[in-house]
C-alpha cells in the first residue's frame, strides 16, 4: 500500500496504474470541497510528481472556494 500524504486538510493517496502514478484525494473535514475525479486523472512517471499535481489542484480548488 502506498503512503498517505496530508495537505491542507486533504489526504492524498498515490497509487500505481501500469507504469505511471496517479492519486486519489479525500477531504478530511466536511467543510472542504470535494475535488472532481477528472482533476486528478493525470498520470505521471514519478510518485512525487503526481503528489505535486494533487497539491496544485487542492490549492486551486481552495483558492476558488475562498478557504
Amino acid at each position: 500500500m502506498s503512503e498517505v500524504c496530508q495537505y491542507r486538510g486533504y489526504e492524498i493517496v498515490p497509487r500505481r496504474e501500469w507504469s505511471q502514478w496517479c492519486v486519489s484525494v479525500y477531504p478530511t473535514r466536511p467543510d472542504l470541497p470535494i475535488l472532481s475525479r477528472s482533476t486528478l486523472r493525470t498520470l505521471m512517471p514519478r510518485k512525487d510528481e503526481a503528489v505535486s499535481e494533487a497539491r496544485k489542484s487542492i490549492d486551486c480548488v481552495l483558492s476558488i472556494a475562498g478557504q
